[in-house]
């Protein structure tokens, strides 16, 4: 390790730049401020959102929230709280409070060991903050009432009675659920998350969704009348993606009403949309997938529910993903992101002619964003040279409300080169081509492949860190959008449906054919990584080409015989793949990288989370006891305590400082 450590530094002061402190390097991953959560108050003249940085004192991620008007001004910090969190912020619509989540103690005494997830109020205009909930297990969500009287409320079952004492070891786990595991939850038991009425002047909480299910995504219409959630039903909502939105009256005991009826999902809460109210209360905007046996394939389309009658349409049908839609004041048009590829930008939507109009545009990704007032919009976005930061989208571009990251203008950083090749079978596929910092024409150099997670997602115009350290450090980064990903269309998406490793596996070589014809990239210093199902697909590119002389394979997976009941997927598997002792080819295809270990001559080095669900380190070892067995060159590293995505500072940097090790190590020794 000490002789890779300082070959690691030679490299790095050999690159041609005259100022090193000017080069993007992995201590600089602490310093990026992530923001989240934009929030227009109701008159569309603030702006609340959250930043995250890393806490060196304790080695942790804090988020605080902040504000700034419209125009720009008036950035201010409202939380400062170095030991604890703040976020999804919410505006009363009066404009007076903003109620906020925060895991903080109840008082300042008390230790945070005891802290649980609770609805906060402060002064919209800063001050002391006052907790207002107190459930046993503490909140996931909460929205307003418009009166500004009362929350809707989601909170999990509590794991002890009230007044009882909490056993001084953990009690056995005890379950009898189909998916019995969710990363960051743990192990699932018979409690659910249920929608809950509070009323904030008695602080008297009443429960209006009891039974064996979850609800999510609380949105409560203008007229004060109806809570819109998400739910699965059913005989057992386990076993489907059968999202439905219900409704219910803002009084306990009221019925509820089931009002999507698509057998598909309709609003899956991973999307991170809620439902959308129109101005007068008559509508519901949402999000459409596909049937259930398409699992995450299908692009989710953006539909319009009426309220009273039920009746349903898809008013833009362009086969590509829509998020986070927001209804414009005239009830005619919807603001919403939408995903193209390569990129994402917001659109307006006309509900009369479904014709879309991006209002945002070039080389750039959209993440988030809010609409309030007279169609005033924030925009949560970012490119290739600018992590996420907020903007107002205005009719002549963006105005950018400040700029929380502006030390990155001091580095030299590489920007991304849209490609375009076509694979062996003749379909067009497309990437990203980072050119290492100091590029020099004519010269081919060491080029590290990324592959994404997924499988359906995509490489964007985004700020990516990974990237930049490379770059920094005299490699060029290819990354490439094979079948399966998104923004093409659902057909591009699902060439990949049971048949992982296959397609995409194609579409990856000929990239990197591309990048050797094209004169930068040295078909002798090939490397190759990616996470999740990034890592899935580089250990099928190892195992189907041995080009590669260094791979980096992070929270991955490769014998879903054994994956089958391990990870939380068991739904997903049983639609795509079927069950292990009915569909053996299926099972044998996916499982192809393990089987055909012994052909795997690349140094890779595997790596997972602790407590991962998602992809559980099972799938890491082992492919790293095969290679290992074979004394190919390995090395297994475990992140304690982590979950799928590695939240603490020094983990995020240790995995950053390795994977540029073990590349330089084997592509540039």
């Amino acid at each position: 390790m000490k002789r890779i450590a300082c070959l690691l530094m030679v490299c790095v002061v050999c690159i041609a730049h005259a100022d090193e402190d000017t080069l993007f390097q992995p201590a600089d991953l602490s310093r990026i401020a992530d923001l989240g959560d934009p929030a227009l108050s109701h008159d569309g003249n603030w702006v609340a959102y959250t930043i995250s940085s890393a806490n060196a004192d304790d080695d942790q991620s804090h988020s605080d929230l902040w504000r700034v008007r419209y125009d720009g001004s008036q950035r201010i910090q409202l939380t400062h709280t170095p030991d604890s969190n703040e976020w999804r912020p919410r505006w009363s619509n009066d404009g007076a409070w903003v109620a906020f989540l925060s895991n903080r103690p109840r008082d300042a005494d008390a230790s945070s060991d005891d802290a649980t997830t609770q609805v906060w109020l402060m002064p919209a205009h800063g001050g002391e903050a006052r907790r207002l909930t107190d459930f046993a297990d503490g909140v996931e969500d909460f929205v307003w009432s418009p009166d500004a009287k009362q929350l809707a409320v989601i909170a999990i079952d509590p794991e002890f009675p009230a007044d009882t004492e909490k056993p001084k070891n953990p009690p056995p786990i005890v379950t009898e659920r189909y998916q019995f595991k969710e990363d960051g939850a743990g192990y699932l038991d018979a409690r659910r998350k249920h929608l809950y009425l509070f009323d904030i002047a008695s602080g008297k909480a009443e429960l209006l969704t009891p039974g064996a299910h979850d609800e999510q995504l609380p949105a409560w219409s203008p007229d004060g009348k109806t809570i819109a959630y998400v739910t699965k039903r059913g005989a057992d909502p386990d076993r489907h993606l059968n999202y439905d939105i219900y409704l219910i009256a803002p009084k306990a005991g009221a019925p509820e009403r089931q009002l999507t009826t698509f057998p598909g999902a309709d609003l899956d809460p991973y999307w991170e949309t809620y439902p959308a109210w129109s101005p007068d209360s008559t509508r519901i905007a949402y999000l459409q997938s596909g049937e259930d046996k398409w699992v995450y394939y299908a692009p989710w389309q953006l539909a319009v529910i009426d309220v009273a009658s039920g009746k349903s349409r898809i008013p833009a049908p362009i086969d590509r993903c829509f998020t986070h839609p927001r209804w414009a004041a005239d009830g005619r048009h919807i603001f919403a992101l939408v995903e193209q590829s390569l990129v994402t930008h917001v659109a307006r939507i006309d509900l009369a002619d479904g014709t879309l109009a991006e209002l945002d545009h070039g080389a750039r990704f959209d993440y988030d964003l809010d609409v309030a007032g007279k169609d005033r919009i924030v925009v949560l976005g970012g490119d290739d040279l600018h992590p996420y930061a907020l903007a107002a989208v205005e009719a002549n571009g963006l105005r950018a409300l400040g700029d929380h990251n502006a030390w990155l203008d001091k580095k030299t950083l590489a920007k991304a080169e849209a490609i375009r090749f076509d694979s062996a079978d003749g379909t067009a596929i497309e990437g990203l081509l980072v050119k290492p910092v100091g590029y020099r024409p004519g010269t081919r150099y060491p080029t590290i492949v990324r592959l994404h997670g997924g499988p359906v997602y995509q490489f964007s115009r985004e700020f990516m860190a990974d990237w930049q350290v490379y770059a920094a450090n005299g490699f060029a980064v290819l990354a490439i959008n094979p079948r399966g990903s998104s923004g093409r269309g659902f057909d591009f998406a699902r060439a990949i449906y049971a048949d992982w490793g296959n397609k995409d596996v194609q579409d990856v070589l000929a990239g990197v054919d591309h990048v050797v014809k094209l004169g930068i990239a040295d078909p002798a210093r090939l490397g190759v990584g990616g996470w999740s199902y990034g890592a899935i697909l580089t250990n099928a590119v190892i195992a189907s080409d041995a080009r590669f002389k260094a791979a980096v394979s992070g929270a991955g997976a490769s014998n879903m015989y054994a994956m089958y009941g391990h990870d939380q997927y068991i739904r997903e598997y049983t639609l795509e793949l079927g069950s292990p002792w009915k569909d053996r080819a299926l099972y044998d295809r996916a499982s192809f990288p393990f089987l055909s270990a012994g052909r795997i001559t690349t140094p890779t080095l595997f790596q997972c989370a602790e407590k991962d669900f998602n992809v559980p380190c099972l799938g890491a070892e082992q492919m790293y006891q095969a290679l290992r067995e074979r004394d190919v060159p390995t090395r297994l590293v475990i992140y304690p305590g982590e979950n799928h995505g590695l939240s603490i500072p020094s983990y995020l940097r240790d995995r950053m400082q390795r994977n540029l090790a073990w590349y330089q190590h084997f592509l540039r020794p």
